[in-house]
């Protein structure tokens, strides 16, 4: 990591889980690594949410109280929300210093803490306060991966499954073979699993940074999800659960629109399912939360709610808002049990 590291100040930002496990390991690293430096740490509380501003302000305040200077460095010691909040801290102290991910969980590793997107949470969305600031490096081990839970690494195969989804029939119809090995943590299947995944957003990443085009394709699952997210209750689900609702929906919703076969369909919903994932909303959420909350999603313009869709065969899928709205009531109502 010490290359990495432009300056001789480093915080480690990390969470309550995380800390005892790792926080003593890392700094001795890299104060190992190069005893001039200063390598300090903040430990925020766990979980989604606590992904806001209020607690973010705690790396701020801590970095100040040490006085440290545009050349100090970050480094994300977690999971995605770890990630992402101290991407932003980074992004927006002093204008700017450099950070390095060190992610934990599979989430982040094949999806969250590659590409830049850093952030908090608002009431009223997810994501909706941050800014596009990349890492100097992002550093994985598998090792890491001993101590985390089933459901937080069926949460991030999720995301897996989205990149089979959008880019790469083959790795969609690989998961096929090997979801339930993926799920129960083992290393040789996570190993491909996050190669194939950090490659496929680096690809895309690198011809569409600030998403203007393509990277939109990423959220395939996420206005719904996100939706469910803020509905429930951030913390509630975990992100990845929250996404095998969307990835079914937005499945759901591609073959009534007859851009996608049926049999393409329910590949995705049983495959989700074969995770241990959610594909329902919350009982008690209707069509009408989800239209609410979906149209403050950050794809939308000018008022025009925007979706990312599967369309054609499987590893294609478009950013539109050429859809029947009639086709999307129909999936709404299909997946609320309430129909306020």
């Amino acid at each position: 990591l010490r290359k990495h590291i432009p300056g001789k100040q480093v915080l480690i930002v990390t969470n309550e889980t995380i800390a005892p496990l790792y926080l003593d390991k890392l700094t001795a690293v890299l104060r190992e690594s190069d005893p001039a430096l200063q390598v300090e740490s903040v430990v925020l509380p766990d979980g989604e949410e606590y992904k806001t501003v209020d607690v973010l302000a705690k790396v701020w305040d801590r970095a100040m109280e040490l006085r440290f200077n545009r050349k100090a460095t970050f480094v994300a010691l977690g999971g995605g929300v770890i990630g992402d909040m101290t991407g932003f801290a980074a992004a927006s102290f002093q204008r700017g210093v450099h950070f390095i991910q060190v992610p934990t969980t599979v989430m982040a590793m094949v999806d969250s803490s590659v590409g830049g997107k850093t952030g908090v949470n608002h009431p009223l969305g997810k994501n909706m306060i941050g800014a596009f600031h990349q890492p100097e490096c992002v550093l994985i081990d598998t090792c890491a991966l001993k101590t985390l839970p089933r459901r937080e690494t069926a949460s991030g195969v999720s995301e897996v499954i989205k990149y089979g989804l959008i880019w790469d029939a083959d790795l969609f119809e690989w998961l096929e073979e090997k979801v339930e090995l993926l799920c129960d943590g083992d290393a040789a299947t996570l190993a491909v699993a996050m190669e194939r995944s950090c490659l496929i957003k680096a690809a895309v990443v690198a011809e569409d940074e600030r998403e203007g085009g393509i990277r939109a394709f990423l959220n395939l699952g996420h206005t719904f999800g996100h939706a469910v997210e803020t509905f429930a209750g951030y913390g509630t689900y975990l992100h990845g659960e929250a996404i095998g609702v969307g990835l079914a929906m937005a499945a759901d919703l591609s073959c009534r629109q007859g851009w996608i076969t049926e049999d393409i369909r329910d590949r995705t919903i049983a495959l989700v399912k074969r995770c241990d994932l959610p594909t329902d909303p919350p009982e008690t959420m209707t069509p009408d939360d989800f239209l609410s909350l979906m149209a403050v999603d950050k794809k939308n313009v000018d008022g025009s709610l925007r979706l990312v869709l599967l369309k054609g065969p499987l590893g294609t899928c478009l950013v539109t808002s050429d859809f029947d709205n009639n086709l999307l009531m129909d999936t709404l109502n299909q997946y609320c049990t309430a129909l306020g």
